[in-house]
């Protein structure tokens, strides 16, 4: 659960996680928050990992994987600290990690009303359309920060997940698909954020599209021979 000055939200998360999936291990990693996100988080009952300074979703993520490799977690499920993620999805998550390597929770595949307009929306069907031929299947939500990871993306994330800007949605799908891994999505509704502001106003979302495109461009210059599993960084 990567969090960046979540403490408004992070502990009602925490603690929906717990209620509706008993048994499970929390990390929150605190992406440099300057505010009381790690105080809060653990008072939820959360192991914390704290950065010290913002790495972005990414950076958290990576350390989220490496801490899970270590510590012998075979899956791995991210769930955003605003609240927008229904903890109740994360079973149909798992349940397709048998057959596939990472399952993402798609908001635009048919189940609720989640809508998104102008630029992002326009970066999005792109992206979609692009990245779905990279993975040899059709998805349509590739920015979702809802996803779980079997043991081989686990391997391979722990030491390759991009920290750039959008690289933990659009250049870790095509690091996962070069490396051979298998994608799905599923159909899942998101809910309004809980608390704090959003990641993205209007002037960053004109942006989105030309962010995107460079984001995209990146992932594909890498050598394909760079992103092996269980090969260190």
């Amino acid at each position: 659960m990567p969090a960046f000055n979540e403490e408004a939200a992070v502990g009602d998360v925490i603690r929906e996680v717990f209620a509706k999936l008993p048994g499970v291990s929390v990390l929150v990693v605190d992406d440099g928050s300057a505010d009381a996100t790690t105080e809060v988080a653990r008072e939820a009952g959360a192991l914390v990992a704290t950065l010290p300074y913002n790495l972005g979703v990414g950076g958290a993520m990576r350390l989220g994987f490496r801490y899970a490799l270590e510590s012998g977690f075979a899956n791995v499920v991210q769930v955003d600290a605003d609240g927008q993620h229904d903890p109740s999805g994360v079973p149909g998550l798992l349940a397709q990690l048998g057959e596939f390597d990472i399952v993402m929770g798609a908001r635009f595949a048919g189940e609720g009303d989640y809508e998104v307009r102008g630029p992002r929306a326009w970066a999005m069907k792109v992206l979609a359309s692009m990245l779905s031929r990279t993975a040899k299947t059709k998805l349509t939500d590739t920015t979702s920060g809802f996803k779980a990871s079997g043991p081989r993306a686990v391997r391979l994330f722990a030491a390759h997940y991009p920290a750039e800007y959008l690289g933990d949605t659009i250049e870790a799908l095509v690091i996962a698909a070069r490396a051979g891994l298998k994608i799905a999505q599923v159909p899942v509704a998101m809910r309004p954020r809980a608390a704090g502001v959003p990641s993205h106003n209007f002037i960053k979302s004109t942006t989105y599209l030309a962010r995107a495109g460079v984001a995209l461009v990146f992932a594909y210059m890498r050598p394909r021979s760079t992103y092996r599993i269980g090969a260190s960084s």
